[in-house]
């Protein structure tokens, strides 16, 4: 591909990195998380939401659990200091829940953000200024020196502000471009921030280092997160945080190896929304954790109404694939995947399990408010017979034979492909009940009647074909074998019996039987027949005719 020569690497490995982090095994514990959807977020859509939108999205925010909310820009524009004063004004944000807002190191602008928090219990004001050498020397033309500055003017301001409000504010500061800049400068101008703002147990302070724009790959972030996190003054009264873009479509990777590299804090958004590709999806990033038995502090056990109100309320959509979110995620289309998943069930059923191991599906889509028989087994040309078969059997209490199973997969295959669609549970049956379900085409048992013999049974069959109707007399070693050497007499020996199964549909006085029966042409064909009635003996001679049925039939639908 050409043209890769003009791109550089714009990262900066930090000139200690030790990446003690990579011994770690897995995130083991909750970070603290942050929404930026009613900032970072909103300011990304194109319709950006109204007054109302945003509060019934801080609602969800809330009832989801997030304990610290960036609500927005409150200098940017009169929506956004409207929005924070009517979550103030109102009483909307619970005792336990911090809002935070952002703002730039410019007098007018804290100004502005301090009057928009006046009489909020708890918040956060978020300090930013731009540290990278691209920012530096192409949009502010500044020294490193003069960068450091704009920081420390910043922090002094807020501190101003601060000191004449009694309410309980906690500062942050962001090196923008953090990913862009060399650590050891970052890590110069964050501690020139300390200078001012003295983190103690009692005023904790957040650095928080974001992916404003990924560069590299997520082991050189968590070496940088690595290195800020040894070398920050204070770090004991220091809260680290990150906030990736997902630029690389790294912002996940990037967040787990941040975390592990001892970083304590997230900001991030619900399916990723945010500028360009995103921030990190913080559903991913918390589901991930639960995958490994983590309680992530985060409540997505109805991901549907989450996802509604997003869809409805920023007017974007949740991509079908999106994990763990995306309505094919849970969804197996190949019938390799199907089988296993189908025996993952009944292993984790039979064996009463409490633990999920089931093959293909990383968490037990109930979990998160979703349902099975929609979401794991979806039919198509690709699918096999143990998808298919669980679909009946789960759904409909219909346990094929094997044989069968594999055969009737074939059969909605074929018309699968040649509809071009998936086809639904409900169309799956439909094709079962109408295609080999008590067929009676050109073949009718209306009567049998059986006498038991010394070594078998003998069965008088009232047989009706191609709308004659006479009786058969035959022996055989049981009351289907009769039933068949019957029929046999009538149509001619050209099918011989090869398999029979039965069960109760229902456990009840009124359940009804299923009978399956596969029946041999002369050259070896295989064809099947399914029989349902109250009587199990009846049910068993419908399954032989039906079978019959489409044998004389060519196997056609019906």
């Amino acid at each position: 591909m050409k043209g890769f020569e003009k791109y550089i690497r714009q990262y900066y490995l930090p000139n200690t990195a030790t990446s003690d982090w990579v011994k770690k095994e897995y995130v083991d514990h909750a970070p603290v998380w942050c929404s930026v959807d009613l900032r970072d977020g909103n300011q990304s859509l194109i319709i950006p939401m109204s007054l109302e939108e945003k509060l019934e999205f801080f609602k969800l925010l809330v009832k989801i659990g997030f304990k610290e909310i960036e609500v927005g820009f409150p200098a940017a524009s009169e929506t956004e200091y409207d929005f924070c004063r009517a979550l103030i004004e109102n009483d909307l944000i619970p005792d336990d829940v911090t809002i935070q807002v952002l703002t730039q190191s410019r007098e007018h602008i804290i100004k502005k953000t301090f009057e928009a928090i006046d009489g909020a219990k708890n918040a956060i004001v978020h300090l930013y200024n731009s540290v990278s050498v691209a920012q530096r020397e192409q949009v502010f033309k500044k020294s490193k020196e003069e960068i450091v500055d704009i920081a420390v003017f910043g922090a002094k301001l807020c501190l101003e502000y601060r000191e004449k409000m009694s309410r309980n504010i906690m500062f942050e500061y962001s090196p923008e471009s953090f990913t862009g800049a060399e650590p050891e400068f970052s890590l110069a101008v964050c501690n020139a921030v300390s200078e001012v703002w003295r983190p103690s147990p009692e005023n904790k302070v957040i650095y928080n280092f974001p992916v404003t724009v990924s560069h590299s790959m997520p082991h050189v972030y968590a070496s940088q997160i690595e290195y800020m996190c040894k070398n920050l003054d204070c770090r004991e009264n220091i809260i680290v945080s990150l906030h990736p873009h997902n630029d690389r479509g790294c912002a996940v990777a990037d967040s787990e190896m941040g975390l592990l590299a001892g970083a304590d804090r997230i900001e991030g958004t619900l399916f990723g929304n945010g500028e360009r590709t995103g921030n990190v999806d913080i559903i991913t990033l918390a589901l991930n954790m639960y995958s490994q038995g983590v309680d992530p502090e985060l409540d997505f056990s109805n991901l549907p109404e989450i996802t509604e109100v997003y869809e409805r309320v920023t007017r974007m959509r949740v991509y079908e694939r999106q994990p763990y979110s995306g309505q094919l995620v849970f969804a197996a289309f190949s019938g390799s995947h199907q089988d296993a998943i189908a025996k993952g069930m009944k292993y984790r059923e039979e064996h009463n399990s409490e633990t999920w191991t089931v093959p293909y599906l990383p968490i037990d889509p109930t979990d998160i408010g979703r349902v099975y028989e929609a979401d794991v087994i979806r039919i198509n040309s690709q699918s096999g017979g143990g998808g298919i078969g669980y679909v009946l059997e789960t759904k409909y209490s219909h346990v094929l034979p094997k044989k069968m199973r594999a055969a009737f997969a074939y059969y909605v295959k074929e018309i699968s492909d040649h509809e071009h669609k998936e086809l639904r549970p409900d169309e799956i049956y439909k094709i079962f009940t109408d295609d080999f379900v008590n067929i009676e085409t050109k073949l009718r048992v209306p009567e049998a009647h059986f006498r038991q013999e010394t070594n078998g049974i003998t069965a008088n069959v009232t047989i009706s074909l191609d709308g004659e109707t006479k009786t058969e007399t035959a022996f055989g070693n049981g009351r289907l074998d009769a039933v068949s050497n019957a029929i046999k007499k009538a149509i001619g020996n050209i099918y011989t019996l090869d398999t029979y199964t039965e069960h109760a549909l229902e456990v009840s006085s009124t359940s009804k039987a299923a009978s399956y029966v596969g029946i041999k042409d002369k050259d070896g064909r295989l064809e099947w027949g399914v029989g349902i009635d109250s009587d199990i003996i009846m049910s068993s001679v419908y399954a032989l005719v039906s079978a019959v049925n489409r044998l004389l039939d060519g196997g056609k639908r019906a």
